[in-house]
């Protein structure tokens, strides 16, 4: 078995958000509409309120950083981080579109972020944790942000049972593309999703208080053409699934995807399962 090389992980991770920039920032909607009842709920178990200042961690273009920057008014602030300066590019542009003044942009990598110490009373991350490979730092690096009793909340995909309009592709593409299982400790959709290990990995880290929340998050679209699509355009962590394939063999892996995710079409149309997990803990 090919051992995990992180650097390289990274390398390929910053390039894919690179890529998918554009596209993840054009299905803002979406991403609204799915992951807004939950990223309520991540601003609340991190306390975010009026005059917070609040670190985002892979912020991605930017959508939970909004509505951090809706939350804290004039009197805060918000930082959105993220390792692809791309995508960082779109959420500034969207707090301007939208009026937002108090938020900021910074590109950095999450494992060593470079802001001024105890400076944050909040801090959040949208399904961006499970992808650093080295969690611990990520996470240290978020404490030492914070100030004394600050609070960090993330959200993560539960487990793949749970997670069918996600976990269909990537068993497929794992069976197609001959991929090992992931490494204990690897990186990946649902590392931290079962029961008490995203809670368990907040408390390795030297955080207390820990509260957890599980929710259901189902993805509403007209087709299941639509979540491919979707997917395929948005979702970098499939296309480096994907790269040691040919395109042809990729085309045709696409297709067998579309077809599997057809099992999820009803007469109100596609509903993708979707669970997430909420935790908090305090610095």
């Amino acid at each position: 078995m090919t051992a995990f090389d992180p650097i390289a992980y990274k390398t390929t991770t910053c390039a894919q958000w690179q890529h998918a920039a554009k596209a993840w920032n054009d299905w803002g909607g979406l991403l609204r509409s799915w992951l807004g009842p939950t990223t309520d709920v991540m601003l609340e178990m991190a306390g975010v309120v009026e005059g917070s200042h609040v670190l985002d961690v892979a912020a991605g273009a930017g959508d939970q950083s909004l509505l951090a920057a809706e939350r804290v008014g004039p009197s805060g602030r918000v930082l959105a981080t993220d390792i692809s300066s791309n995508i960082l590019e779109f959420a500034a542009e969207n707090a301007r579109g939208r009026g937002y003044t108090n938020l900021d942009t910074q590109v950095a990598d999450g494992e060593a972020l470079d802001v001024p110490a105890a400076s944050f009373d909040a801090a959040i991350s949208r399904v961006g944790l499970i992808y650093f490979p080295d969690q611990q730092a990520a996470l240290a690096s978020i404490r030492k942000a914070l100030k004394p009793s600050g609070r960090f909340a993330a959200v993560v995909y539960s487990t793949p049972d749970r997670n069918g309009f996600f976990s269909t592709p990537v068993s497929i593409i794992r069976e197609r593309a001959k991929l090992p299982p992931p490494l204990p400790g690897q990186p990946g959709p649902f590392s931290l999703g079962a029961p008490g290990v995203l809670a368990g990995v907040l408390e390795t880290a030297g955080f207390s208080d820990i509260e957890e929340r599980v929710m259901d998050a189902p993805v509403y679209l007209p087709t299941a053409a639509d979540c491919l699509r979707f997917e395929r355009e948005s979702f970098g962590a499939l296309h480096q699934m994907l790269g040691g394939l040919s395109a042809d063999a990729q085309e045709d892996v696409w297709a067998e995807i579309g077809m599997a995710l057809a099992a999820f079409e009803t007469e109100q149309g596609f509903v993708g399962p979707c669970e997430m997990v909420v935790v908090s803990g305090r610095n």
